[in-house]
């Protein structure tokens, strides 16, 4: 419950920077995961955006409908698909990146910048710890 509070208390802060800009939360974290990573297959963009396999499917089409995202067949297999930002996502990157940035300067004003830098170690250990201890995955 506390992660999860903490979670919606940032997004309060965050999600109106996003919404502003026409987008989702959901579309925003594709875009971002698209533009640290590349172009990607929907299953590893569900699994970097953390957004269900079924779920990312309707998400991408409404994206690609608004020109967000396009999609591409592999030549040799035409049953994967290779998912890319459009000029549209880059130029809204590069717009919300400046207010995030902004937010996440005020934000360190309010709760000091050693807080916010103990917090990201914190979930940074959480999930390293997690990952190495997790018997479901394979290594």
């Amino acid at each position: 419950m506390l992660l999860l509070q903490a979670r919606e208390k940032m997004m309060e802060r965050f999600r109106p920077l996003i919404s502003a800009r026409g987008l989702t939360e959901q579309q925003w974290r594709i875009i971002r995961a698209l533009h640290e990573h590349g172009p990607v297959e929907p299953r590893t963009l569900s699994d970097i955006c953390t957004i269900s396999s079924s779920s990312m499917a309707g998400v991408l089409a409404r994206m690609e409908a608004l020109e967000l995202v396009t999609k591409e067949r592999f030549v040799k297999d035409q049953r994967r698909v290779l998912v890319s930002m459009t000029k549209l996502s880059v130029e809204l990157v590069d717009a919300i990146t400046r207010d995030l940035e902004a937010e996440y300067e005020a934000l360190e004003q309010k709760v000091g910048r050693d807080v916010v830098g103990r917090v990201y170690a914190a979930v940074d250990d959480l999930l390293a710890g997690l990952e190495t201890n997790d018997p479901t995955r394979s290594a």
